[in-house]
């Protein structure tokens, strides 16, 4: 393999992030839109560790790294990666034995490491979150082992891009009042970037650890962390419970490591006092972070303008369903019957995509297994209450009652308009496929009309062979959730 600092193009690409606390490589395939973790592995090394009283990396950090990386570069190589960039941020680049580091690397490995700014830094975790939500406006906050990095980003634009030294590992070693020294930073670094910026993204792995704690004590339904979100007083709650947790408390609430809750508690301390200086109605999560930013930077305007749930539903239907194409011909012919709102549409168009990439499973689990495609699937620009009412629309696919004992305690988090919508799309799309099977010429031959009384399908002479006992029970099942009367009509 050929090892190179440039994407070629945005297939099986691979990206080690060179941290304060973590290495970790990510191999990315699958949609350029919306790429699929193909592999991902970290080890915590700590490089950063007692970094602000050394000037150097922690030894056992570096060694270990070192390690990691020889590693990552055997994987890439075994996983045909076709390009593979390696970045290191705030420990790399502030210790003096930083470039000493890099060359050692360089000769057991072959991999040149790219040392980045911690403005380059703060622009490309703000891109990763545009990957994953390019309407994405707000403050994106991204903490490390040994710095913090801020970026303003406004429909799809990055804006001002700071960098702090505020950061867990450093602070260990302050002496004095630390919440007044993060006070004071966090207040210089927002007189800077200026804006009124209504929401706060999270990015980097000890502020996931929080979103997890968070999510453990209230016992929310949904696994995904990527866009889960919390009100202020939700979040200091929170925090409140980690600055009076006990030694063990932690680790009873969150699958993260042992090494990575050691930094947690300060992490809260330093989102506490961004929380409250900064005042934002509402604080979002994001998984995606500085190497998914890398990707977005590299991907011309006309791809990034491109919605990434629906490319990546794309591939799913092109990789795995029987018909491939024939999901949007699906979505068209269902769309009429939901209301005429983007939001709407575009889980109509998710789900037509998505309808039949399960058709290998056995059918007694075909419901499930499609269902679950939506709620932990790799899915880009997707909310939680999206997410569940995509996933419930491809449950009624395959379910006419959509009775699923996981579904129960997800349920809540739908409004009951909401809950109509995901089952008229998956009645719907029962009844297109029954009807059709795969071919959209019979679709453009049938069409859905519905009157304050009765939902009629009619029918072309040409396609009448295609109707029988199954399309007419899955029209009045239709029909009846929709408070009407099925009609099938021939003209």
């Amino acid at each position: 393999m050929q090892i190179t600092t440039k994407f070629a193009e945005l297939e099986r690409v691979g990206v080690i992030d060179i941290g304060s606390n973590s290495v970790r490589l990510v191999v990315f395939d699958g949609a350029a839109r919306s790429p699929a973790y193909f592999f991902n592995e970290k080890l915590l090394c700590g490089l950063g560790r007692g970094i602000s009283k050394t000037g150097v990396l922690h030894p056992l950090g570096r060694k270990r790294a070192i390690q990691a990386m020889e590693r990552f570069a055997a994987l890439a190589a075994s996983f045909d990666v076709q390009s593979l960039e390696a970045v290191a941020t705030a420990a790399v680049r502030d210790a003096g034995d930083g470039p000493a580091f890099c060359a050692e690397v360089r000769v057991k490995t072959g991999i040149e490491i790219r040392v980045i700014s911690g403005q380059d830094e703060a622009r490309y975790s703000a891109q990763g979150v545009l990957l994953g939500r390019p309407e994405a406006t707000g403050l994106v906050s991204d903490l490390g082992g040994a710095s913090m990095e801020l970026a303003a980003i406004d429909s799809g634009a990055v804006g001002m891009c700071l960098t702090s030294p505020l950061a867990p590992l450093r602070l260990t070693d302050v002496k004095g009042d630390v919440d007044k020294a993060i006070r004071k930073e966090i207040r210089g670094l927002l007189s800077q970037i200026g804006g009124d910026h209504k929401t706060l993204h999270l990015v980097g792995g000890s502020y996931r650890a929080i979103a997890k704690i968070d999510m453990a004590r209230r016992s929310y339904p949904l696994e995904v962390l990527h866009e889960y979100t919390l009100s202020v007083d939700q979040l200091n709650e929170t925090l409140d419970w980690i600055d009076s947790a006990k030694d063990g408390d932690l680790s009873a609430f969150s699958s993260s490591t042992v090494a990575r809750l050691t930094l947690v508690p300060m992490a809260a301390r330093i989102l506490r006092q961004l929380v409250t200086l900064f005042a934002p109605e509402v604080i979002s999560v994001s998984s995606y972070g500085l190497r998914e930013g890398m990707l977005y930077e590299r991907m011309p305007p006309e791809l990034r303008r491109r919605d990434p749930l629906i490319e990546a539903c794309r591939f799913m239907e092109r990789s795995l369903a029987r018909f491939a194409g024939f999901g949007e011909h699906l979505a068209a012919w269902v769309a009429p019957l939901l209301p005429d709102d983007p939001k709407v549409q575009r889980l109509v168009l998710a789900a037509g995509l998505l309808h039949d990439v399960s058709w290998r499973s056995d059918p007694n689990s075909r419901a499930e297994e499609c269902f679950d495609n939506a709620m932990r699937g790799n899915l880009g620009g997707l909310r939680h209450r999206a997410r569940v009412t995509l996933a419930m629309a491809l449950l009624h696919r395959y379910r006419k009652n959509g009775k699923l004992e996981k579904y129960k305690k997800l349920k809540h988090l739908l409004t009951e308009e909401e809950q109509i919508v995901a089952q008229v799309i998956g009645q719907a799309m029962r009844l297109g496929a029954s009807l059709a099977a795969g071919d959209a010429n019979v679709l453009r031959k049938a069409k859905l009309h519905q009157s304050t009384t009765h939902l009629e399908l009619r029918l072309d002479p040409s396609v009448t062979i295609y109707s029988g006992e199954i399309v007419e029970t899955r029209l009045h099942e239709l029909a009846a959730c929709m408070g009407c009367q099925g009609i099938v009509k021939v003209q």
